[in-house]
Order: structure tokens, then sequence, then C-alpha cells
């Protein structure tokens, strides 16, 4: 008997009962559906995070000197990178290159009448592109200038929690570079809201001289961040400004936490996806079982009329390919709507997002993006786990003598 013959045996088996059929196929869709919206939901976050934190805080190149360490956040002179001002000159020659600034972090006490929180000044060039997100996320106040001597940018959650609005006045308490405690007097110029909570809640943004000079840091920096026109440039563009003196990272080595914690996470997306996969191949298996049970009978008839047991076995197999390709097909039409969805609509966390803490840039929603390559793997392996299904119902129906299978019913 030919395979075509075949095919058409098994589209008109699975026609006899459409009901049970339908529902087995639209189990396989349904699981390839909620396959494909978990990991583009996943995909879309961890994507959001890393990006979040390029534009916001490491770029996608940093230079720094060799023994600053991020965690200590040194203000010693010997830590910071000396001439940052030439460094960024040449920088911002490079085509590839849309923003070069030299910044300077120092860990502070922003001290209310009522309150004292613990913060991480960013001293910033108030011109550089660089900072377009925050600028374009004012919602009260106006940015800095260059030569604004007492004045601050603080995010709205954290003007919230310590009750103070613009043109309200916070002490900045520090250790300088000298080793010795200063403070001062500063004015809240305006507020930000980039949506990342957890930037939000622990940035101050003043301008760089200023910052200089309060941590007695002279005109040295911390860092000098690049932001590129493309992030896959990075590699080559890193290797143009490699020198001697200074350290480089790219936006993975920033980002390494971020990147670890993705690769530890992918064995437990996996350990998911499996479940899902094996539960439709029990429901495949358990349609295919019914299916023999029904048709033993028939099954013997076959046998007798000189159908061997590789062709029966290979009808039922081509039930559940029939079955498998169709739900993959609808899997792929709903999946794909769902991801579309949650790609604009997200699903809002809240405060819940501040949680994640400051090495996350984890937004206010999380949001779907679309990965083809991972949509593809996950069609492939469930339509060979429905295969694998399907191997011992269509083994089992091979395997019946003909009297036997006569005499059954």
């Amino acid at each position: 008997m030919t395979s075509a013959k075949l095919w058409t045996i098994a589209y008109r088996d699975l026609m006899r009962n459409r009901r049970r059929s339908f529902l087995t196929l639209l189990a396989v869709a349904l699981g390839l559906a909620m396959l494909m919206t978990f990991n583009g939901l996943i995909a879309g976050t961890w994507d959001e995070v890393i990006q979040n934190s390029i534009r916001l805080k490491t770029g996608h190149l940093q230079l720094r000197a060799p023994s600053y360490d991020e965690k200590k956040v040194s203000l010693q002179w010997q830590d910071l990178l000396n001439n940052p001002d030439g460094l960024v000159a040449g920088i911002q020659r490079m085509s590839e290159v849309k923003a070069a600034t030299p910044v300077l972090w120092v860990s502070t006490i922003l001290s209310t009448a009522d309150e004292s929180l613990g913060l991480q000044v960013f001293g910033i060039d108030p011109a550089s592109s660089f900072y377009d997100p925050i600028r374009e996320s004012l919602v009260a106040g106006e940015f800095l200038s260059a030569d604004d001597r007492n004045g601050i940018l603080i995010g709205q959650p954290l003007a919230n929690s310590l009750g103070v609005g613009v043109g309200h006045r916070v002490n900045l308490a520090l250790v300088n570079a000298d080793g010795n405690a200063d403070e001062d007097i500063f004015t809240v110029r305006g507020l930000f809201s980039t949506g990342i909570l957890s930037y939000d809640e622990s940035a101050v943004f003043m301008p760089l001289s200023k910052a200089q000079a309060l941590a007695r840091t002279g005109e040295r920096a911390s860092a000098i961040v690049v932001l590129l026109n493309r992030q896959a440039d990075t590699d080559r563009v890193a290797a143009a400004i490699q020198g001697e003196g200074v350290r480089l990272l790219t936006w993975r080595d920033s980002n390494q936490l971020v990147l670890q914690t993705v690769d530890t996470a992918k064995g437990f997306y996996v350990i998911l996806d499996g479940i899902v996969m094996l539960i439709v191949a029990v429901i495949i298996a358990n349609t295919l079982l019914m299916s023999v049970f029904e048709r033993i009978r028939e099954i013997g008839i076959l046998a007798a009329l000189g159908m061997k047991g590789r062709q029966i076995m290979l009808m039922f197999l081509f039930e559940a390919l029939i079955l498998g390709l169709s739900g993959v097909a609808l899997g792929i039409v709903i999946g794909s709507v769902g991801v579309a969805y949650l790609s604009q609509v997200g699903i809002p966390l809240g405060a819940a997002a501040s949680a994640a803490g400051s090495n996350f840039a984890l937004g206010s929603a999380m949001y779907a993006a679309f990965a083809p390559v991972t949509f593809m793997w996950l069609s492939v392996w469930t339509l060979i786990f429905v295969l694998l299904a399907s191997l011992y119902p269509a083994r089992f129906a091979a395997r019946q003598e003909p009297v036997d299978a006569l005499r059954s019913l």
C-alpha cells in the first residue's frame, strides 16, 4: 500500500471523531502558543533590561583606570581617569560613536529634615546626548546646565518618598578624595521618571564640574561612557580605542551579572518547556490509544487482508503527524497574536520592579518580543514530542495478531 493511501486512511480515521481530534489538535496548539508567549515575554524582558542599562548607565563601552573598583566607587586620584576630555575628543571623531562623555560616580547620603538615604551621584556633562533619555523623561522643573553650582536632578519616585519637589533644598554628604567628610546644600532643579524604578529611586545627577569640586577629584573622572549607533559595532570600536593606561569594558562586561542570570535561568526555562511538551505528548498518546482500541477489529481485518505491521504503524504515525502539524500551525498563529499583544500592552509590575535591584534595569511593565529562532525550535521540538508519543500506540497497533484482533470484539 502506498504512502499516499496511508495518508488518506489516516485523515479519514481522524475525521471519524472530529470533536476528539479537534480537542487534541487544540491542546497541541495551545501548548505551543503558551510556550511561544512565555519565551517571547522572557526574551523581551531580558533584552529590555540590557538595553535600559546600556542607554541609562553603562553605554556600549566604558574606559576606566586599571585600578578602578566599581564596588568601592573609589575617588582616589590613582583610580580615576586623568584628562578625560582629551580621550573623549578622540573617541567622538569615530563615525560609529553616537556619544562619548566623562562621568564621575560618587557615593553620597542625601538628607532632608525628616529622612536620609544612601544614593549614587552621577557627575555628568549636561550637554552630552548620552543623557537625552533623562532630559526626555523630565516630569517637573528643568534640566541641568553645565555652570549650575548647586542644582541637582532626582527621580520622581525618590522625591515622593522624601517629600520634596522642585525648588526644595537637600543636603548631600560624602567622603571626598582626601578621605575627609564633606557636605553641601543643593536645590532640586528637576524631577525625572524613566520608568526604571531601581534607577529613579537611587540616582542623583549634578554637573560634572560641581561633582569634581565637591569630591576634590580635580578634573578626573570615574569613566568615559561611549554610546554607539549600532550595538553590532561594539567589538570593532573597542579594538580601535583600546590603549595603554586604561581598562576597556564592553556592555557585556558591564552587564555580566544580568547575562549570567540569563544563562542560569535558561535551564529553568528548558525544564518548563519540557513539562508543557510532555503534557501535550501524553494527550496525543491517549488520543491514539483510544483510537487503537476503538479500531482493534478493523486493524485485524487490515492485517488479514495483507497489510503489514510496518504499514499499520506508519498509518498511526501519519495520524499523529497530521495532528502535530495542524496543531503547530495553529499554535504559531495563536502564539504570534499573544506575543504581539504583550509587546504592546505588557504585564504591569508596579512597585515589584524595584525589588529586582539596581543591577537589573527592569521597567514598570514586562513586554514580549518576537524571537523567531526560539519559536522555530519550540515548534520543531513540539512536533518531535508528538511523534515520539505516538510511537507506543502505533507499535501496539502494529503488533496485533489478526486472529486475536478479530476475536477481541
